[in-house]
């Protein structure tokens, strides 16, 4: 399978291996959604089982988002990967995976990465008024949350 897709897309497939028994492979940007929609459609990965992110605040591409797909047909999992700039989106999967819309919202809440299509892209897990995303490594927990709980709650926080 991953010998097709490098034949296909050349260096659009940046990497692709096998680790411990899974499949990952890492892919250029541009070609992401046209790969994720073949990997459902030719290849049976019809479960979206995550949707997450890594964040390299020290990189000019800062994060690695990456989807955790699974075959039910083959038994079978796979990570595709590809790195986005602060501030650039990635293709949503919503009209892939019904699946992709929790997870995206919550890459989202979390990281601040946006996803172009998304049918309703906003927090899922933190208050509307929260600033900025927690799980970025430049996040100061400490003080948002003391920010946060002062307006909302009108008492200093526990932190």
């Amino acid at each position: 399978m991953v010998a097709r897709f490098k034949r296909q897309y050349g260096s659009g497939i940046r990497e692709a291996n096998t680790y411990l028994g899974q499949s990952y492979m890492v892919v250029d940007s541009s070609i992401l959604n046209e790969v994720l929609q073949i990997l459902h459609d030719e290849e049976q990965f019809d479960y979206c089982v995550d949707i997450t992110a890594v964040h390299y605040p020290q990189r000019e591409k800062q994060f690695d988002v990456v989807w955790i797909l699974y075959s039910f047909a083959r038994n079978e999992r796979i990570r595709v990967k590809a790195l986005y700039a602060d501030g650039e989106s990635a293709p949503s999967a919503t009209g892939i995976w019904a699946t992709a819309n929790w997870l995206e919202r919550e890459v989202y809440d979390m990281f601040g990465v946006q996803f172009e299509g998304h049918p309703d892209l906003k927090r899922i897990l933190l208050p509307d008024g929260w600033k900025g995303h927690p799980l970025r490594k430049d996040y100061g927990i400490i003080q948002q949350d003391q920010e946060w709980v002062q307006i909302n709650l009108g008492i200093e926080s526990g932190q």
